[in-house]
Parts: structure tokens; C-alpha cells; sequence
């Protein structure tokens, strides 16, 4: 690892550039201007995009006829670091540590990209020039939706014009195993709120007379799953996409394993899911629904005995091929109006949503990126699908006509999200050595 490289990475991950607080603004187009100035040092021509939001970072080089075009995706906006308290260094000033480096952003995804960037930047300084067309478009808004960053790429479709996508933000099933992932799920989330009586009451005095809004959203939460883990609502799992056989076939070769290594990342006492299928076909090919939060009544400390005016509830749910967004939050909305308890009010109102992702691991550039992968680590790359969701990669589909390449550098303990995110510096130069391999394999 280079001095200057990992130089690189501490500047860049001492910008504190937070896209959904207001108080961070200026650090993170702060950041957006760091970008530009690295990406103009190595040999492209850059610029910051302004948007309603946080702008986006657009650099290329000299678009040369006979070339393949490829766009590579990051983003350089962060989650914010709280809780602080239960960080074991300062979120917003990198600490090396057993290779590791811990900071906010490292994992997701200032690590992932500048490892591109590090790599472009070694192959512009061996031969002059890279091997293919390149863009670099980095956003400040990924962790917020990326709402504005589909006006950019239609504004720019024309200059743009890739025939692949390359994005690492994604993870690798263990340490040192190379890993593309070639499907996410989609997400669509929904709010719930039920109301009972017009102020919290006494509990002794009406206790028994009167419906308790907090009893009625628990119960009513109760009812979306079985015993099984089985989703009870009606129509829910009528266009879920099984499973292909040679899938079924390479996740059981995974050589890893995953049940234990999730036991022991997450410290639970046993793994928990839907009955029929494994831990890794629940998470990357099964539709779920998630109580992400649930609140009402008295949150103080010790005791006070009412009834909440008001109980709330946050849902989401993961979707997976050919499942409809909208279609599912209206079968949940008719589900859960159908099966409200008596005595109380219940209002909802459908939130985020982005769509589930898929792409053939076996296309031209998918075998592309597979012989870079395993040029990058010198093992057979792992075929996978990811539980997350990555809506921006629908877009490159549907406005750019292109799909993408998901090779993922984050490690299953990388802590993205949580006090003491951490990216390991062997990771850094794997990224290196994909970039290198995937740009190489594509202009072949």
C-alpha cells in the first residue's frame, strides 16, 4: 500500500459529509470539491454537478471511437456517526488498527471508491490512458434516496451513454473470497398509526372500558407472520420468482459457513426464519416484513399507569423478482384495515420504496467481471445475491440502458451503518487490483 494512497483515504474519510442533516451541508460539498480536485490530479477532467440537493461529482477522460464505455458508481456521503459514545475513536478521524481502518464512511462506501479511483489512477500512470471510455459519477445522497440523482443522468444521458455499470457497494460473503453479486431486493416501506381515545387516560379508571391503542397495534403486528416465519398475508408471495436450479446448487457450495458466521456477527441465540428454505435463500431470494418501530404510551422512567391516546409503527418490506411495490403495500393497507381490532382508528401511509434488482451473472460482462475478480484474488469468484437494496441500479437499467456489475469489497463485519465502521487496507488493494482486471477484461 502506498504511503500517499492511504493518505488519500484519511482525507477523504475526515470529511464529515452527513447528506441527511442540514448541519453538515458544507462538509459535504466540502468533500464533493476534494473529489473533483483528486480525480482532476490524476489525469481527468472533472467537475462538482450542483442538484436541488447535495451535488454530484462527474469525471471522465477523452472519449475516444472503437472503445467500450464504462460508469463507475460510488458515493461520497456517510450516515451520521451517532450513537458517538459507543464509537471506540472519533467517527470523523481515521484510526489504523490491526489493518483495519476505523471511520465513518470507510466501508460505505468512501473505501469502495476510491479504490477505483486509486486504480485509475496507477493505469494512467503505467500507460497514459485507460483502455476503455471511462465516467466516474459520484453522488452526495445515496444514504438519503438519491433523489436527484436520476434528473442527472437523464440530463446527461447523451454525454454518458455507458454499456456497463460498475458498482462496488455491496459485500463479499467472507474475507478474501472475490464475490459479484447479481440481484437485490427492493424495499417498499409503510407507516402505521392507531388512535383510540382523544388523551392518554387514567388506567385504573378506565381500564377494561376502553381499547388500548398500544395493545391493538401489538396484536395487530402479531398477525403478519406465522409460527413459521410464513408471511400471512393474503397474495403476498403470488409473484415471487423461485429459485433456479443452478442457483439453489452454488449457494450450497458457498465455503462458508454462514449460519455460524451470522450466530456469531450478530449474537443471537439461534438464527430465526421462514420454514422450507435456508438462512442464504432467506436472505437474498425471500420477500420479508420488518417491525422497524414501535411506539406509544409512557417511554419515561418508572411507571405511569395510562392509556396512550396514540400507538405508532414503522414496516418495511424486502422484495424480491417479480414482486410490484405497489401492488404489495396495497394487499398489506387492505390486510391490516381488514384486521384491526375493534375500538380504535387506523391510519397509514406508504413511505420509501425502491425496486428489486436483477441481472444474468452469465452475460458478456458479467464473465468479464468474473475473470477480473479472479485475477484481483486468485480463487473463483462466489455468485450471490444481496438482501439489501441499491434503487439507483434501476435507474442506470431504465435510463441508461445499461446494467450493472456489483463487485463488493465490504466484509460481513464491517459495521457500515454502526459505531466503528472499519475497512480493511487489504481490501483497499483488492479494489485496486479489480479496477485494474475489469477495465482490462471489458475493453478485451
Amino acid at each position: 500500500m502506498r504511503a500517499s494512497h492511504l493518505e488519500d483515504f484519511y482525507q477523504f474519510l475526515r470529511f464529515p459529509s452527513v447528506s441527511t442533516d442540514d448541519h453538515y451541508t458544507e462538509k459535504v460539498t466540502e468533500c464533493g470539491h476534494w473529489l473533483v480536485e483528486k480525480l482532476t490530479k490524476i489525469g481527468l477532467s472533472a467537475k462538482l454537478c450542483p442538484t436541488p440537493g447535495h451535488p454530484v461529482v462527474w469525471a471522465h477522460n477523452k472519449q475516444q471511437p472503437g472503445r467500450h464505455t464504462v460508469l463507475i458508481y460510488g458515493h461520497y456521503d456517510v450516515q451520521p456517526p451517532d450513537p458517538v459514545r459507543l464509537w471506540d475513536s472519533p467517527p470523523f478521524e481515521p484510526v489504523l488498527k490491526n489493518g483495519y481502518v476505523f471511520a465513518r464512511g470507510a466501508t460505505d462506501n468512501k473505501g469502495q471508491i476510491l479504490s477505483h479511483i486509486l486504480g485509475v489512477q496507477e493505469q494512467i500512470e503505467a500507460a497514459g490512458d485507460l483502455p476503455v471510455n471511462l465516467h466516474f459519477v459520484i453522488e452526495g445522497e445515496e444514504e438519503i434516496g438519491s433523489a436527484n440523482l436520476g434528473n442527472f443522468l437523464s440530463q446527461n444521458r447523451k454525454a454518458l451513454k455507458p454499456e456497463i455499470v460498475v458498482v462496488s457497494d455491496t459485500g463479499m460473503i467472507s474475507r478474501g473470497v472475490p464475490t459479484m453479486s447479481y440481484g437485490l431486493r427492493g424495499v417498499a416501506a409503510l407507516e402505521l398509526k392507531i388512535t383510540g381515545p382523544k388523551m392518554d387516560l387514567h388506567s385504573g379508571i378506565y381500564g377494561g372500558a376502553v381499547a388500548n391503542p398500544l395493545t391493538a397495534m401489538a396484536r395487530l403486528l402479531a398477525t403478519l407472520h406465522d409460527a413459521n416465519g410464513h408471511i400471512t398475508i393474503p397474495g403476498f408471495y403470488d409473484e415471487v420468482l423461485p429459485l433456479e436450479d443452478w442457483e439453489r446448487e452454488m449457494w450450497r457450495k458457498i465455503p462458508v459457513n454462514v449460519d455460524e458466521e451470522i450466530v456469531k456477527e450478530t449474537g443471537v441465540p439461534e438464527l430465526f426464519g421462514e420454514k422450507g428454505f435456508s438462512t442464504l435463500e432467506r436472505i437474498w431470494a425471500r420477500p420479508t416484513a420488518e417491525i422497524n418501530g414501535f411506539g406509544g404510551g409512557y417511554q419515561g422512567q418508572g411507571t405511569k399507569t395510562v392509556i396512550g391516546r396514540e400507538a405508532m409503527a414503522k414496516l418495511t418490506f424486502r422484495l424480491v423478482p417479480n414482486q410490484n411495490g405497489d401492488k404489495i403495500i396495497a394487499l398489506v393497507q387492505e390486510y391490516l384495515q381488514k384486521n384491526c381490532p375493534p375500538g380504535v382508528k387506523l391510519d397509514m401511509a406508504a413511505g420509501h420504496a425502491g425496486p428489486w434488482y436483477l441481472t444474468d451473472p452469465h452475460s458478456q460482462y458479467g464473465e468479464a467481471a468474473q475473470r477480473a475478480l479472479k485475477k484481483a484474488f486468485e480463487r473463483d469468484p462466489v455468485l450471490i445475491r444481496e438482501g439489501g437494496s441499491i434503487p439507483i441500479v434501476s435507474d442506470f437499467r431504465d435510463i441508461l440502458g445499461a446494467e450493472t456489475l456489483l463487485l463488493g469489497l465490504a466484509l460481513p463485519d464491517c459495521r457500515a451503518h454502526s459505531p466503528n465502521e472499519n475497512f480493511p487496507l487489504e481490501n483497499l488493494d483488492a479494489g485496486i487490483r479489480i479496477n485494474k482486471a475489469v477495465l482490462q477484461e471489458i475493453a478485451a
